[in-house]
């Protein structure tokens, strides 16, 4: 059996360091963190362990109570969702301005709740500092403990405090092994909402402000007996016009989102069709030997109104011609429609996910390989500067995605035409659609130092 972890849940007003905080717990760089407000608005989860207690802990975006910030209500619902979740609430706030206004706000929005809650001034630097925090005992929300994020003062003593306030955990069954699947694509092509209508749950702060999502986020997803984690993340520019802003970060965090996935689903705006954007972050996607599925979003604006004649069949057709004719390099792609707005095609994208997954751990056995590449060889022999190419030997030597080596007499003979031929006639034979497949030459006096 495994155990249902325990739920920290961290709030507070925005730019007090509840994202320096989060990080200090996790021990690593999981959340964005820059001196501006309002940089966290999803919430993050992440699991940490402390005297041998193991809980999850939630970092929300900043609350405020004003309607200047467009997301600040959507902030609010995920702050309250967050806080239902909790078994123990950390109310950060900044000892260094003292009591706010805005603290006292959300103080009187928390009053009544039976969650055990910890009032941490946070930025307590010094002792000199420290001396300041009995002014939030004003608050009457609870115990007070002044840490500082940054250096790390006070943290262990209130992660004392915060486990001895735990309930134990319950007993659950054994989770299944979790298909990590990352949703990307450029900004503002319904990534957040895809997420949102696969679980169905509001999970993402959806608008159609470019850049709302700023951090890469997991959720969780049972699909066909198979659990998946999925990997909101910010949306993908090209680096020359994000350097040095908070979307250089966000690019950042959404490539190593890619390196964590096993596959990565595309998400392409059907209303403005394929872009040099969307290009970018495929071939990111594919450069880093991913599973590849295409998720062409918002294609319920293609329908035709009602009453007129269904020709969504053909506009597909066509779709799909122009991303062929312009990736011929993502062939291997599946393409599946999809609206985040009307929750279609849904199913039939993660069915896809787990079919290409399939393909991205498939294994040919050595006799196949050997047949088939000695076939391809007879059928079209190659031959460059009076020298004919000679594969000795052919073996797949790893999956996810499928590699496979040749031990040859010379690699610099093949050209790359050739290569591309050669996996061709692998696809010929095993489709392997959703996944790329890698194909090294390797001088035969290679396999023979190997031994």
């Amino acid at each position: 059996m495994k155990k249902s972890l325990p739920t920290v849940v961290i709030v507070g007003r925005p730019n007090v360091g509840k994202s320096t905080f989060f990080n200090r717990l996790v021990g690593k760089r999981v959340a964005v963190v820059e001196d501006t407000p309002g940089i966290t608005r999803d919430r993050l989860y992440a699991q940490v362990v402390w005297n041998g207690r193991h809980f999850n802990v939630v970092d929300t975006g900043g609350i405020v109570f004003q309607e200047t910030d467009p997301f600040s209500e959507q902030i609010r619902v995920q702050a309250d969702v967050a806080i239902t979740e909790a078994d123990v609430i950390i109310f950060l706030a900044d000892i260094t301005t003292g009591v706010h206004p805005d603290d006292k706000e959300l103080a009187n929005h928390m009053r009544g709740i039976k969650t055990p809650v910890l009032v941490v001034p946070n930025k307590a630097d010094n002792m000199d500092r420290e001396d300041y925090a009995g002014e939030f005992y004003g608050l009457g929300l609870g115990q007070v403990h002044a840490v500082s994020s940054l250096h790390g003062r006070g943290v262990a003593d209130l992660l004392d405090e915060v486990v001895m306030l735990l309930p134990q955990a319950e007993d659950m069954p054994e989770e299944k092994e979790e298909i990590r699947l990352a949703i990307v694509g450029r900004p503002n092509v319904g990534k957040s909402s895809l997420v949102n209508a696969f679980t169905g749950e509001q999970r993402m702060i959806v608008s159609n402000i470019a850049g709302t999502t700023r951090d890469a986020i997991d959720t969780q997803l049972e699909h066909e007996g198979e659990m998946f984690r999925l990997i909101d993340t910010a949306g993908i520019r090209r680096r020359g016009k994000i350097q040095g802003s908070v979307e250089y970060y966000m690019v950042n965090r959404a490539e190593k989102a890619i390196d964590r996935c096993e596959c990565a689903m595309i998400v392409v705006d059907g209303e403005e069709g394929l872009t040099d954007g969307d290009k970018r972050v495929m071939k990111m996607a594919h450069d880093a030997g991913k599973a590849v599925v295409v998720a062409i979003n918002k294609w319920d604006t293609k329908e035709p109104p009602n009453g007129q004649p269904k020709k969504n069949t053909q506009i597909k057709k066509d779709f799909v011609k122009i991303f062929r004719d312009q990736m011929p390099e993502l062939s291997y792609a599946p393409l599946v429609f999809t609206s985040a707005k009307e929750h279609a095609g849904l199913e039939p994208a993660l069915d896809t996910v787990l079919s290409s997954l399939e393909s991205y751990n498939f294994r040919i056995s050595t006799g196949q390989l050997n047949r088939l590449i000695q076939d391809a060889i007879f059928d079209r022999p190659h031959i460059t500067k009076g020298r004919q190419f000679k594969v000795y030997y052919s073996t797949q030597v790893s999956t996810a995605p499928p590699t496979f080596v040749l031990f040859c007499n010379d690699p610099d003979i093949m050209h790359f035409s050739y290569h591309r031929y050669l996996l061709n006639k692998i696809r010929q034979l095993f489709p392997l659609q959703g996944t790329p497949i890698r194909l090294f030459a390797r001088s035969s006096h290679e396999k023979k130092e190997d031994k």
